[in-house]
């Protein structure tokens, strides 16, 4: 009896509360970039990966597992390629942010095409054995993680400094000239958004790959039911996202035990229909 407590606190102290955890964080992060890029493009439409952070953690994650490379290294490479997504949008992008955010989201839209193709065609060229483990990367896998702590520390900085920008945000809103009549620096606060959103997503990919629906569905959502403010929306966000995931992550271990599903699949599962009875609702 002392041996199946000890190896029932085992399991929880070193496999299931770290995967929580690191659930919590991921889905916080993801869903706090998701309201922050929301702000930038005065869209509530967009998302995390609009400027093609995946893509380039994708695609140098993938060349690391074709080549053999361990996880760390792994990690190590996905948050490399997010970052070059990153500075690749800012460069092709960024020159007229202060006045028109236009040209970076098609910088971003081009560069996850372009990534896009470039994973297919590593794909079609790995050997099939290494096939499943790219492919659960990509479609977002908490196994993967293995840094919570990391994740919550990131987490809690990145929440902090949101809200040292929840009142500027609100007026960031408005159109551009409007908000820089009313004292906001604009050019300064959209670069901040932009590097703050990006890290978040670029942690979050290099911990656990892409996980979609988490940053564009729950901010949406909460923007719907009325929390329009940043200074209640952004720390709601980042509590609604961490419990959407650890929810989605439960049911991707136990709906078709022993086997498990990657937690990507999950979220869209959850993310389609919610997303569209939002959109249907006046």
């Amino acid at each position: 009896m002392p041996d199946d407590r000890e190896l029932a606190q085992q399991i929880l102290t070193e496999l299931r509360g770290p995967r929580v955890a690191a659930a919590f964080a991921c889905g916080g992060l993801l869903a706090l970039a998701g309201a922050l890029m929301q702000t930038l493009f005065r869209n509530p439409l967009a998302e995390p990966y609009l400027l093609g952070v995946s893509g380039g953690a994708g695609l140098l994650a993938l060349l690391g597992m074709a080549a053999g490379l361990a996880w760390p290294w792994i990690s190590v490479l996905a948050f490399a390629g997010s970052l070059l997504a990153l500075a690749l949008a800012a460069l092709l992008g960024g020159r007229l942010l202060a006045r028109d955010h236009t040209p970076l989201l098609l910088a971003g839209v081009m560069l996850a095409a372009g990534f896009g193709a470039l994973i297919a065609l590593v794909l079609s060229v790995t050997p099939a054995e290494r096939l499943p483990g790219m492919l659960f990367f990509l479609m977002g896998d908490l196994a993967w993680t293995d840094q919570p702590a990391l994740l919550w520390a990131a987490l809690l900085l990145a929440v902090a400094a949101a809200l040292r920008l929840a009142q500027r945000l609100d007026v960031l809103q408005l159109a551009p000239l409007k908000a820089a009549s009313l004292g906001v620096a604009v050019a300064p606060t959209r670069w901040t958004l932009f590097a703050l959103a990006g890290l978040c997503t670029s942690l979050v990919v290099a911990q656990a790959g892409s996980i979609g629906f988490v940053g564009l569905m729950v901010p949406h959502a909460l923007r719907r039911i009325g929390l329009t403010r940043h200074r209640l929306l952004l720390p709601a966000a980042a509590l609604a996202g961490g419990s959407l995931l650890v929810l989605a992550d439960a049911l991707a271990r136990t709906l078709i035990a022993p086997r498990e599903l990657p937690v990507g699949v999950l979220t869209a599962l959850l993310g389609v229909p919610l997303m569209l009875w939002l959109l249907r609702r006046p």
